[in-house]
């Protein structure tokens, strides 16, 4: 412990009625403050004490725990500080005064002035304030971090001063081997996140040779250090909008460990090995790479050496509006947004900002050509990080970006997305001594590796070769795909992808099935397969059905589920259009579609040529927000949306359009953004072969398509195997199932549940065991391509275990 910072543990603590620590709040003010607080007459008069208390509660309920600490409070005729943040590396006396802030640590504290006896884990305080609350399990003794999360939703109401919103920076759930946070409390509603450091490429925590595989939260993040850091730099409350309603919605953020992982440490090496090198940053969708820069954004400009800024201006290149947004939501709550951060629409801009002084300069990918050689000429005296967001490659198709290509000397390709235009400007120009480049992408190219990558080198700094005798390259930090599916903020879109020729063979399998509904159109998908001509219309047919009687009649994504239909080139596209419209028209479907396509077309050799916002009646730039809104469920794209659009709702895709590599995981990944009604999703594919879409995923996802390859018969043995203890109905799972899908909560769901597991645990032990190990298997099998197998027929009331899954 450094000296002069006071850390301090105390037990059995009740906080007042302001829900604070009073003794270590006011200890705090008159050591640092004692002539404000003379003004103040606090400790003069009962009255004026509660004045002051009064007043305090009100900032931190309106302004919050991060703002009053940041900020600190105006009482007149005063302003107190309330917490001394980190000093710089020259200034003694803000090293002095930082050294008299009081953590301290409460076990079992009572929280409640109504219900005595509640009390909480542990509460971390600065300077008498709440910033902290822990529930805290123990794996030895049957409980872990999922028990603490169900405590906060059961047993702390958000009522309570201390749990209420903004009241503490983030409540913590911790076992020995998992950690998860919070930042508002509501019941059963409230939302954990982990934040757990990752293992083999996925979520969890790595084994630890020294203890806990928990204990870098003590060790690393809750050190004095580093929690000032967060609430310095991390932590905020921002207003979210509402784009249809326009409601607005308060909400508060804690970074992610990656987040502060990945920006702590790029950070520390810009530091000691200063400017002028590159950053590959591989963070899958998911990651919120979005708050990662903004934050990198910030913090790169605070950097210090020798008593002046290490960087002059941060330049952020990307595609998206809303990382503008974000950026400047982020600077707002340390600094004057406007006179910080600008955005370079023009060539002229970016000297007009230097030199307006502006630190933070947002430009997009078009614009970046221009900017690169202003960097090297007109301000080769200056220091930049050009932060780059070129996973996001529009929703615009082949665009104006061909044409700044073109004048910037570059090769134009139509297949170039934004990260190939990076990597050829890259190229085309002698890297800039005074600029470090820092790239983030989710899904980085060999030649984005070859580019901004480090070198993989061992323990003693000696290059790794590959088989081949060549150097290889690595990102500089890591958030996979697997990771993000894991945690939650992804879907795994491999889970029930399915070829069209292992769904016809499924269909066929159950056909003499006597569940199986012969009255279905199946003659539709033998002729498709088994005919020579696979017409467009005859596909358009198949995707109709499919929609409407596997997507919308099972409640997909709440019932609002939309689908893509992805095609290989514009005239198929439009094809699709006339093709989907009219099976939509024969069976007088509610629903319409939409299509999108860059440029012209002479469909037919028609005049004029079509156009997508000619033939939707509205402009491509309105596509977004209008596919949203019923009736539009089917969007049809031929070289746009496969990339960066990010739309929740979205559920099935079709795809009829040779994929491979890095474009095979681009496009099916549009469906991986989460819902909270998306359980899963599903892709009929009827131009790609399953294993060339499991190598393109697998340089960054771990997972292995099990579609096509299950036999139907298995699953209904080992049904009739479970059916045969007794352990459940018919009727148990219908119920169930009824239950679980209109939403009921656990305290609905559990009758049914402990009634089965009381019948469980009246059979013989070995009985227990061949149970189990069979609902295992059946599980395993479910996972597998029998989840296509499911989809691919009506189950009906014959075997209602099926339906659970």
């Amino acid at each position: 412990m450094k000296k002069g910072l006071t850390l301090i543990i105390i037990k059995n603590m009740r906080i007042c009625e302001y829900a604070i620590d009073e003794t270590r709040l006011f200890r705090f003010l008159q050591d640092t403050q004692p002539s404000q607080m003379g003004k103040l007459g606090v400790f003069q008069s009962e009255q004026k004490k509660r004045q002051f208390l009064n007043r305090l509660q009100g900032e931190l309920v309106k302004r919050g725990i991060v703002d009053i600490l940041r900020n600190g409070i105006k009482i007149y005729p005063v302003d107190l500080i309330m917490f001394y943040l980190t000093p710089t590396e020259s200034n003694e006396k803000a090293r002095e005064m930082f050294q008299k802030n009081i953590f301290s640590v409460t076990r079992q504290l009572r929280y409640s002035q109504d219900a005595g006896k509640l009390a909480l884990d542990l509460c971390l305080f600065i300077n008498g304030l709440p910033v902290i609350t822990f529930e805290l399990k123990n794996q030895l003794t049957k409980q872990n971090v999922d028990d603490a999360v169900q405590q906060y939703k059961d047993d702390r109401d958000p009522r309570e001063m201390l749990f209420q919103f903004k009241r503490c920076m983030v409540h913590l759930a911790v076992d020995d081997a998992r950690v998860k946070f919070c930042t508002r409390l509501a019941g059963k509603d409230s939302w954990f996140l982990p934040f757990d450091k990752g293992y083999n490429d996925g979520a969890g925590n790595p084994p630890n040779p020294n203890g806990l595989m928990t204990d870098y939260l003590w060790k690393d993040i809750l050190t004095k250090e580093k929690l000032t850091l967060i609430i310095e730099n991390y932590a905020q409350a921002v207003i979210e909008v509402d784009e249809n309603t326009k409601k607005k919605k308060e909400k508060q953020i804690f970074p992610r460990y990656h987040q502060l992982d990945v920006v702590t440490k790029l950070l520390s090496d810009v530091r000691e090995n200063g400017v002028g090198h590159r950053y590959l940053i591989q963070h899958s969708a998911g990651s919120g790479k979005s708050n990662s820069i903004a934050w990198l954004a910030h913090q790169l400009i605070g950097l210090e050496q020798n008593g002046g800024p290490m960087l002059d201006s941060v330049i952020v290149v990307t595609d998206r509006r809303i990382l503008d947004k974000q950026i400047r939501d982020t600077i707002k709550q340390f600094m004057q947004v406007s006179n910080t951060v600008a955005w370079a629409e023009h060539s002229g801009d970016l000297t007009k900002a230097i030199t307006d002084g502006k630190r933070i300069i947002v430009t997009t990918i078009e614009k970046f050509p221009y900017i690169v050689p202003q960097i090297g000429a007109d301000h080769k005296e200056n220091r930049f990080a050009i932060i780059i967001d070129e996973a996001h490659s529009g929703q615009s198709g082949r665009n104006s970006a061909q044409m700044n290509l073109a004048l910037s000397g570059l090769a134009s390709d139509d297949e170039m997305d934004n990260e190939d235009k990076i990597n050829a400007m890259m190229e085309g120009r002698k890297l800039l001594n005074n600029a470090s480049y820092f790239a983030f992408t989710a899904t980085p190219k060999n030649k984005t590796l070859e580019t901004f990558g480090i070198l993989v080198v061992d323990e003693y700094g000696t290059p790794i070769l590959n088989d081949k005798g060549e150097l290889q390259n690595k990102p500089f930090h890591v958030y996979t795909m697997k990771q993000a599916i894991q945690e939650g903020f992804i879907l795994d879109v491999l889970r029930n992808y399915t070829p069209i020729d292992s769904f016809y063979r499924l269909m066929k399998t159950v056909e003499d099935d006597p569940m199986f509904d012969k009255k279905r159109a199946q003659k539709k998908l033998r002729n498709f397969v088994e005919s020579d001509s696979y017409t467009i219309a005859k596909k358009a047919a198949m995707m109709v059905d499919h929609f409407h009687e596997q997507v919308i009649p099972k409640g997909k994504v709440g019932g609002q589920a939309r689908a893509m239909v992805v095609t290989a080139s514009i005239p198929r596209c439009i094809e699709y259009y006339y093709s989907i419209n009219k099976c939509l028209s024969e069976r007088h479907s509610p629903y319409k579609t939409i299509i999108a396509f860059s440029g012209e077309c002479k469909y037919n050799g028609q005049e004029p040529p079509l156009t997508s916002a000619g033939m939707n009646g509205f402009p491509d730039a309105k596509i977004p927000k209008t596919f949203k809104a019923d009736p539009y469920r089917i969007l049809i794209v031929a070289d746009m949306f496969q990339t960066g659009f990010d739309e929740p709702l979205l559920h099935t895709m079709y795809v009829d359009k040779m994929l491979y590599d890095i474009k095979a995981v681009q496009t099916l990944s549009r469906l991986n953004r989460c819902h909270p009604k998306k359980y899963d999703t599903f892709v009929l594919d009827f131009a790609n072969k399953p294993e060339i879409i499991e190598e393109s995923f697998s340089r960054y996802y771990r997972t292995t398509i099990l579609s096509g390859g299950t036999d139907p018969n298995k699953l209904y043995d080992l049904v009739a195997t479970m059916e045969g203890y007794q352990v459940y109905s018919g009727d148990d799972v219908e119920h169930l199932v009824s239950l679980y899908l209109n939403g009921a909560d656990r305290d609905k769901l559990d009758p049914t549940l402990d009634a089965c597991t009381a019948l469980y645990k009246q059979l013989e032990t070995d009985d227990q065991i061949k149970f189990k190990s069979t609902a295992k298997a059946f599980a395993v099998h479910m996972d597998s391509s029998a989840r296509s197998f499911l989809m691919a027929m009506r189950i009906g009331s014959g075997s209602p275990f099926f339906s659970i899954c």
